[in-house]
């Protein structure tokens, strides 16, 4: 029996989908799809960001119809299985496993030296993306040298007006077409929310290297309360390092906080949302992907990087200094807590108007 091993249903060590559900084998079978090729992404961190290069899967079908797609990374959980050939986890395993596959396309995506050395020595006949050459980051071509650019120098990064998703697609060669995010698999919980009422959502978040992003416990509770007393479900979520923040302002406020879920618990609990009102985290792009109404709130980033297919607004305080990627507050700050110069009724009327 002739066993076609370049199907794409085809993975040598266990029956196949189309096997398993009607007991077909290779011969005649209906459901063959020829492989074309192989396709390599290597991202691996952090969390929000492998969220953020799912759009590239579409691309990358589009592009090369048939290919199988391997993607590296810190985060295989977060990565749409029905869309990926093999997930692969950036350790000794994975690592083994790409260098033994020889690849029609690499995109490095990146600018860690881990990362890109490991993708100078990946066989593939295209290599799209971020190099590296003495610990120096480097573009592997045209393609990624304006991104690389804006990386590199302020004044390039806050004239840019090109979102990252339209600059991804352009590092790998394609042109961008509105295609959506992909989420992994997951399951919507059974919280006790009061049926027919607008659920809002805050994440209070924006992790502890990033500090100049935090809107502050007292603020959030503000919010919160005025949320609620306007006939809205009011959940608060975040991660383990927002845990206690999410007490605080629960018990303060008197509004809902389910603890600490795992990411696809996370991504469950925010599929209930109608508003999302969040920083730049994991959670803003969670909700991109769940296509959910959202209110950003940006200090230190280009505002024209975050994307949301129209369904969103980005709020920032009044201050000279945007855009300045600081993680931490220093002495050229013209105020300490700067985020808290978005009041709570600002953005409360963005909720009613997103």
């Amino acid at each position: 029996m002739d066993i076609r091993t370049d199907c794409q249903h085809f993975n040598g060590y266990k029956p196949c989908g189309p096997h398993k559900a009607r007991g077909t084998h290779c011969e005649g079978c209906t459901d063959y799809r020829p492989t074309t090729g192989n396709v390599l992404i290597i991202k691996l961190q952090a969390a929000g960001e492998v969220v953020r290069n799912t759009p590239l899967l579409r691309a990358i079908q589009r592009q090369h119809p048939g290919a199988r797609i391997f993607w590296l990374t810190n985060h295989p959980e977060l990565i749409p299985r029905r869309e990926v050939f093999k997930v692969l986890r950036f350790d000794l395993a994975g690592m083994l496993t790409v260098l033994d596959v020889k690849f029609d396309l690499l995109l490095s995506l990146d600018k860690d030296v881990e990362a890109c050395a490991l993708a100078n020595r990946v066989d593939a006949r295209v290599k799209k993306g971020f190099t590296q050459k003495d610990g120096v980051i480097l573009p592997f071509d045209e393609d990624s040298r304006r991104k690389w650019r804006t990386g590199v120098f302020d004044d390039l990064m806050k004239a840019n007006r090109k979102h990252y998703v339209e600059e991804l697609f352009e590092i790998c060669g394609y042109t961008f077409q509105g295609e959506e995010y992909l989420l992994p698999e997951f399951e919507v919980p059974s919280v006790p929310l009061a049926p027919g009422k607008q659920v809002v959502m805050l994440n209070t978040g924006a992790g502890s290297q990033w500090k100049p992003r935090l809107y502050s416990p007292a603020s959030w509770t503000v919010l919160a309360r005025g949320l609620k007393a306007s006939g809205r479900e009011v959940v608060l979520v975040g991660g383990p390092e927002e845990h206690a923040r999410n007490e605080e302002i629960s018990r303060a406020a008197d509004v809902h906080y389910f603890g600490v879920q795992p990411f696809a618990g996370f991504i469950g609990l925010l599929s209930l949302a109608d508003v999302v009102v969040t920083s730049v985290t994991f959670a803003f792009h969670a909700a991109v992907g769940l296509r959910k109404r959202i209110v950003l709130l940006n200090n230190t980033f280009n505002r024209h990087e975050f994307f949301m297919y129209g369904r969103g607004t980005v709020l920032e305080p009044e201050v000279p200094c945007l855009m300045c990627y600081k993680q931490d507050f220093d002495a050229g700050c013209v105020r300490r807590d700067c985020m808290d110069l978005i009041s709570p009724e600002r953005i409360l009327r963005a909720v009613g108007e997103v």
